[in-house]
């Protein structure tokens, strides 16, 4: 019942993804490819200038924005991707708090729905996508992840991301869910473990999936099981992550287990950036899909092999402009034109976040918990320690005061994700960052005890 309903579902994704002016948006992606630097550079300030003239028009709060830093519409006319910094930072707070008002464009396309951020460091985002809009995502998505890693949308995956597929902690198999129209076997992120790893394993062998996508961590716990237990593998064509940091580490382990390359990259659900992975091994910017600025602390960009905080301009939502949106995360660019002659930027490193891994009692092992504060309005921030194996803390930096409700649905939640532990929410007034100074999600002192 839940491999037709999740079909279902399938089918009506894959009909907003892939239909419409999909077929459009691949094949300008693809002729894109072959853009020269200066070509990629009019574009991005041909884009540019629509996106802001649109903002400045049609969405409050850009209105009020430009307004205050004394820019005119006759200035946006002119505006290059040099003038960017011109222009006030939008946080990630501004957009949790007007995402869903004054951020919205007065004349929208139709057919637009609200999906919620990851929210790994707090309370999700609210990001609305129309259909034509995934479209002019996916359009570039598939021409550059998954024909770079040699595959496509329309052949058999594996996939490990956040959504639940069982219900409650019940640790009974199959730890797996199939998609029949876009070909997917949806797999637990919350179920992988040494005595689960063969149902697993069957699952890729029953629906012959030919290459693995999803969470890193996950993905590399599963496959490093694999490895354990001496399990018989078939052949993949390639692994693609998205997430978390990909380690060398965790490349070697796919190489080992799945006999095939990775494809690292970087994205997020407001589609408004997109970094991939070429066959040359490069890390690229789709130019197409958004403007990423590197900045440091004063915000000015940062040199070449040196560490920045991501700013993200989207080139392709109008109902949504997020415009110099400060996304959270850290690259280091590179200065290097890539053998794979493509003429477009190349990130030396996408820092990413290590998190820990949390092990339940019966030896399951997840690292994702974002959807535990999914609809929860108060909590701003939000972690996640494992003390022991029977003892969770959730620390909670809440907007105004957490309401008991709010707090029994954390503490429901988690034991849902890992059975019968006790969970105690803690309200604190900030959550410390780690030595490295970066915000951990998820904190396991098993290791250290």
């Amino acid at each position: 019942m839940q491999n037709l309903l999740i079909s279902s579902y399938g089918y009506g994704w894959k009909k907003r993804r892939f239909g419409g002016v999909f077929p459009s948006a691949y094949a300008a992606a693809k002729e894109k490819e072959s853009f020269t630097r200066a070509q990629w550079l009019d574009y991005q300030n041909n884009e540019l200038r629509k996106l802001l003239i649109h903002a400045a028009e049609q969405v409050p709060f850009y209105k009020e924005k430009f307004k205050q830093a004394g820019i005119t519409i006759l200035q946006l006319k002119g505006f290059t991707v040099e003038d960017l910094s011109r222009l006030p930072i939008l946080s990630k707070e501004e957009l949790r708090q007007f995402g869903t008002t004054t951020l919205l464009s007065n004349i929208r396309e139709t057919n637009g729905q609200f999906f919620s951020s990851s929210g790994s460091t707090g309370t999700p985002t609210q990001i609305l996508l129309s259909h034509a809009m995934h479209q002019r995502w996916f359009g570039i998505y598939e021409a550059r992840v998954r024909n770079w890693a040699g595959v496509s949308s329309f052949v058999p995956r594996g996939m490990i991301g956040g959504r639940r597929i069982i219900a409650d902690a019940a640790n009974k198999p199959p730890f797996y869910r199939y998609n029949y129209f876009e070909k997917q076997i949806y797999f637990s992120a919350y179920h992988i473990s040494q005595q689960n790893a063969l149902n697993y394993l069957g699952g890729i062998k029953k629906h012959r999936v030919e290459y693995m996508t999803g969470y890193a961590v996950s993905n590399y716990l599963l496959a490093q099981l694999f490895k354990e237990i001496n399990a018989d593998i078939p052949q993949l064509k390639t692994v693609i992550t998205s997430s978390e940091k990909l380690t060398p580490a965790m490349r070697q382990v796919f190489a080992d287990v799945y006999g095939c390359k990775t494809f690292d990259g970087w994205s997020s659900v407001e589609s408004c950036g997109l970094v991939t992975e070429c066959e040359w091994g490069s890390l690229h910017v789709n130019e197409d899909a958004g403007i990423i600025e590197i900045l440091d602390d004063e915000l000015k960009p940062v040199s070449a092999g040196e560490q920045g905080t991501v700013y993200c301009t989207g080139l392709l939502n109008y109902d949504q402009p997020l415009i110099r949106y400060k996304i959270g995360d850290t690259m280091i660019p590179a200065d290097k034109v890539c053998g794979c002659g493509r003429q477009m930027p190349v990130i030396q490193e996408i820092v990413g976040r290590i998190e820990d891994v949390v092990v339940g009692k019966d030896g399951r092992r997840m690292v994702r918990f974002h959807s535990v504060f999914n609809g929860l309005k108060t909590v701003k921030q939000a972690q996640v320690i494992q003390e022991n194996l029977d003892d969770i803390i959730i620390r909670v930096v809440p907007a105004g005061k957490l309401s008991n409700d709010e707090s029994q649905v954390v503490k429901k939640r988690i034991i849902s994700q890992l059975g019968g532990v006790n969970v105690m929410v803690e309200e604190v007034d900030r959550i410390p960052l780690a030595a490295n100074g970066k915000f951990k999600a998820v904190v396991s002192n098993l290791a250290r005890r």
